[in-house]
């Protein structure tokens, strides 16, 4: 299999060109989350924005996506029905969970990955002194179907002029928009419905699903970090498996695998080389390798490296798995 430079340079997403979304959900307007910008890298994710753009549109089982925050902004309780993955790009995140946000929370480091649980509300905030930005990963092609709001942050967007319909598309009264004929609301989840979802204690959900950074560095001198797969150390089958790679983690010789391969870069450059052609991917930047590829992955200058590698699975996208 070959690729040219430039059907190459079409599966590299560069941090610098990320194209923000400002009003991808239904609490743009609510203050306190009016500054949030939303980007969908690969897949559609779960914006609920026609204004939203793709940057590419195929999707290899999962989403890749990010949000970018100023201190102080953001993310209302929301819930998903397949995988959320987050590491922290740029900046110091505190997340939390819970009907009301109050179950638990955690504060996450550059580098942190966190495996947030289906079927739980959960937000986050920046909570650091400048922008920072937080990397996704949203399981299944359609990512889960879009997001699961709690009732509050549906009724406080009423009164910012955001109505969500039962397509979930969003309407805004300021632009003049309002509900298409035959579409009604999203219904509010009832009391019944409420009671399904858990208050996780915070000792379950730091031991099972997050990951610190330094400790990933350790563990990724020899060979790859293993940090979400059946056997991995966040234990779960999310229809892709993630690996934290440093230098030394993997052999400089070209590889090959039959799976679809997503690249996303922590820290420092790093060369790719394939057949027909060379890229220097730099933090932040995202690059999509096709099944089949042989191609070679290296620091490409001193200093610390490390970048994200996620590869898809046969597992289909679900609730969260643990044995």
């Amino acid at each position: 299999m070959q690729i040219s430079q430039a059907e190459m340079e079409k599966r590299i997403v560069r941090y610098g060109e990320l194209k923000p979304c400002r009003t991808a959900f239904i609490d743009a307007h609510t203050p306190g989350s009016n500054q949030k910008e939303n980007f969908t890298i690969i897949g559609g994710g779960v914006s609920e924005s026609a204004d939203q753009h793709v940057h590419i549109k195929d999707t290899p089982g999962f989403n890749i996506g990010a949000a970018g925050q100023p201190p102080k902004c953001r993310n209302s309780l929301h819930s998903h029905r397949t995988a959320e993955v987050f590491f922290v790009l740029k900046g110091r995140w505190r997340f939390f969970w819970g009907r009301w946000g109050n179950a638990g929370e955690v504060v996450l480091e550059e580098g942190d990955i966190f495996n947030i649980p289906t079927g739980i509300f959960r937000g986050f905030e920046n909570i650091g002194t400048d922008y920072g930005m937080i990397m996704a990963i949203l399981g299944g092609d359609d990512a889960g179907g879009g997001v699961i709001w709690a009732p509050q942050v549906i009724e406080d967007a009423k009164d910012h002029g955001l109505v969500l319909g039962e397509n979930g598309k969003l309407y805004d009264s300021k632009k003049g928009q309002s509900l298409p004929d035959g579409i009604k609301p999203m219904p509010l989840l009832t009391d019944d419905e409420l009671k399904t979802f858990p208050e996780t204690p915070v000792r379950d959900v730091v031991r099972d699903y997050v990951a610190r950074y330094w400790d990933l560095m350790a563990l990724a001198g020899k060979e790859p970090a293993r940090v979400i797969g059946e056997n991995a150390l966040l234990r779960d089958k999310p229809g892709f498996e993630v690996e934290l790679l440093t230098r030394g983690s993997i052999p400089e010789a070209p590889y090959a695998v039959d799976r679809h391969e997503v690249l996303m870069v922590m820290r420092g450059h790093w060369r790719l080389t394939w057949d027909g052609g060379e890229s220097i991917l730099a933090p932040g930047d995202t690059c999509a390798v096709p099944p089949g590829l042989r191609h070679a992955l290296a620091p490409s200058m001193t200093g610390e490296a490390s970048l994200y590698r996620v590869v898809s699975t046969a597992d289909k996208a679900g609730p969260t798995w643990k044995a």
